[in-house]
């Protein structure tokens, strides 16, 4: 397959591996090519993915149809800088950088004016099919390419287009750690409470879990399944009641903030 046109990851932590995972599982038997400068990343990748592993930045870059910039924010523009020195004759017109944080017009012209950007914002859960994907386009991104980056994406889950000033938001909001942490907190309350670790884990995940779930295939509005779990003068009540009059709400916009400053931080960088 060498030499044949490539998807080509320039970068092969986590996110690369969530995306190429949900790839392959899709059914996506296209060429994959990664770079990276961990040959421990690179042997894994191309282990259990069947990840395509550059000997060189050049050979990533000469081999791509479309570049995915899939480094830390402070990495990228060091990254961008050394693809353009590497020599390498730059065939892909569209650009994809999964850095948060990074605006549009930090990527623009970095390599050259024909290559066009396009930020996306991957979720991890893309490894199992499930993954949510912001997109946000160069005005010269064609019609055409949009769908093609729009399609590929959406191979790993669902996709939506916002405008850039609302990534920042979407980023701090949309991340599987909410859940997460969401999980281990109330299951260690409830551990607290009394129940043992197992029962514990499997009462908070259905709280969290499978109650979205309905929502999301009920078609049900969130304010009239609020007004069907949460019985007045009911347990699900005085527990909803006591979490808010605590901060529920105050507590995740503090967080929700913390994580645009971030991303701001990450965009002067």
């Amino acid at each position: 397959m060498k030499g044949v046109r490539a998807i080509a990851f320039l970068g092969g932590g986590r996110i690369t591996g969530a995306l190429i995972a949900g790839l392959r599982l899709a059914g996506y038997d296209s060429p994959v090519v990664v770079y990276d400068r961990n040959p421990r990343k690179l042997h894994t990748l191309g282990r259990e993915f069947h990840a395509e592993v550059a000997r060189d930045l050049k050979s990533a870059v000469e081999r791509a149809e479309m570049l995915i910039v899939a480094v830390r924010p402070g990495s990228v523009a060091g990254l961008l800088d050394e693809v353009s020195a590497c020599g390498a004759v730059l065939r892909a017109k569209i650009g994809v950088s999964l850095a948060a944080g990074v605006p549009l017009r930090k990527l623009r012209g970095r390599l050259g004016r024909e290559v066009r950007w396009v930020r996306a914002m991957p979720s991890p859960v893309c490894r199992i099919g499930r993954g949510l994907t912001a997109l946000t386009f160069e005005r010269n991104v064609t019609q055409g390419e949009r769908r093609r980056v729009r399609e590929f994406f959406a191979r790993v889950g669902q996709v939506i287009e916002i405008p850039e000033n609302q990534f920042d938001a979407f980023t701090a909001v949309y991340s599987s750690s909410h859940g997460y942490h969401a999980l281990a907190t109330l299951a260690k309350v409830a551990q607290d409470a009394g129940l043992s670790r197992t029962t514990a884990l499997t009462a908070a995940a259905h709280a969290l879990s499978d109650g979205i779930v309905y929502w999301r295939q009920s078609g049900k509005a969130l304010d009239d399944l609020l007004r069907e779990a949460v019985t007045p003068g009911g347990i699900a009540a005085a527990t909803m009641s006591a979490m808010d009059k605590a901060g529920y709400a105050r507590v995740a916009a503090s967080g929700v903030r913390a994580g645009i400053q971030q991303a701001k931080r990450n965009a002067r960088g």
